[in-house]
């Protein structure tokens, strides 16, 4: 599953309507799964420059963690010259301040959204999560999740367990058929006993064939 532009375009009015009931001109950042950037808008023009780079900051980090960039910040400020190191790296596109948010879609992160300007503390968070709401509303139900969940829960225990016996390695006594030990003993007839003749028991003869012999028959066939 991709971002598309109609899923974007629903994010981002969800999220711009959302500042204009705060009062908040801010700008938004829209990306997809790769970074690249699907949509923007800066609705403080021609002022608030900087913010269209925070919110693409925002968006890109969003999308590398799979998760919100404020807690990428808590976390990683206890990383000495983490920030620094990411933000050289990435050319500029990482930030560790809330109001980034990785958008998902059927259990699968799609893009990244980040918001920048907000006039007041959690403003950028709030307009962010404005636009995420409107997107999982559009979700569908998704059945292969259940499948999958079913699937999860079934592999735990494929097979039946069977007792294993202490000494593999040594033969089970077979049990005898009820039949076999109430019959008598057969007899054997002597009648019925066959013994191979004298000339049986070497089928193959014991004369021997010289070589010169063997040649000769051989040249009187060809």
């Amino acid at each position: 599953m991709s971002l598309t532009i109609e899923v974007a375009r629903r994010l981002l009015e969800a999220s711009k309507q959302r500042a204009l009931e705060l009062r908040s001109p801010v700008s938004i950042a829209i990306v997809d799964a790769g970074g690249h950037l699907v949509l923007f808008e800066r609705m403080m023009a021609p002022y608030g420059w900087a913010t269209g780079n925070i919110s693409l900051a925002k968006a890109n980090t969003a999308v590398m963690f799979n998760q919100s960039t404020d807690a990428v910040a808590q976390w990683g400020s206890g990383i000495p010259g983490f920030a620094s190191s990411m933000a050289t790296m990435t050319q500029g596109k990482f930030i560790m301040a809330a109001g980034g948010w990785p958008i998902r879609m059927g259990g699968a992160t799609i893009g990244g959204i980040g918001v920048s300007g907000g006039n007041a503390p959690g403003r950028d968070d709030e307009i962010a999560r404005a636009g995420l709401a409107a997107v999982e509303s559009m979700a569908p139900a998704t059945p292969a999740m259940q499948f999958s969940n079913s699937m999860s829960h079934a592999a735990v225990l494929p097979y039946p367990q069977q007792p294993t016996p202490a000494y593999s390695s040594m033969s089970q006594p077979q049990p005898q058929a009820a039949s076999s030990l109430n019959s008598p003993t057969p007899q054997i007839n002597p009648a019925n006993t066959h013994h191979l003749a004298s000339d049986q028991e070497k089928p193959y003869g014991d004369e021997q064939v010289s070589f010169d012999q063997f040649n000769e028959a051989r040249g009187d066939q060809s």
